[in-house]
Order: C-alpha cells, then structure tokens, then sequence
C-alpha cells in the first residue's frame, strides 16, 4: 500500500467542504481502482502549546500501485491540478509514502 500524501501550508484560503467533498472524490475517480480511499486532516495545532498548525489540511490517497497512480495523473494530472485553484490559493507538498504499519 503507498499513501500519496499532499500537504497545504496555511494560506488565505482553503475551503475544506470543496476539497472533501468534490475535489478528493474526484481524484479517487480519476485514478480508479488503484485508489481504496482517502483521508483528509484539517490542521488545529502545532506541537507547542499554543502553536499554529504548519497546514490546513493534509489530504492522502491510498494506493495499491504507483504505476497505476502515475498513469493517472499522466492522463488527468491537468484536470486534478487545475482544480487546486477552486478551494485554495496555497501551494500543495506532495510526498509518495510506503506504507509500513496500519
């Protein structure tokens, strides 16, 4: 299992119904069977008391295969991130993880 994981430093906005609930189902769609899901964190703290948290929100696809991942977004890559712009104005992070526990 890889988690493709994509972070979104805090930014003026972020509009977290959007991305829930149209951008990341859209995502899972345009990958396919590859994606058995997603999570989306929505960012309250930092580690210190007191702290703000570094992001708005973590988004993470779950996936059963990179080639399959990569294929998609060879395909729908301009679609998926040109919609960024609809529910923010942060620049995302993007990080490909193996998943080892869990």
């Amino acid at each position: 299992m890889f988690h493709i994981q994509i972070f979104y430093p805090q930014s003026a906005r972020f509009d977290m119904a959007y991305y829930c609930e149209k951008h990341m189902p859209m995502v899972q769609a345009r990958i396919g069977a590859a994606c058995t899901g997603f999570t989306v964190d929505a960012g309250l703290a930092g580690g210190a008391p007191g702290a703000p948290a570094p992001y708005a929100a973590i988004g993470a696809l779950h996936v059963t295969s990179l080639e399959a991942f990569q294929a998609a977004m060879g395909q729908h890559g301009a679609e998926i991130m040109g919609d960024v712009p609809n529910y923010t104005d942060a620049q995302p992070v993007v990080q490909i993880s193996q998943a080892k526990v869990g």
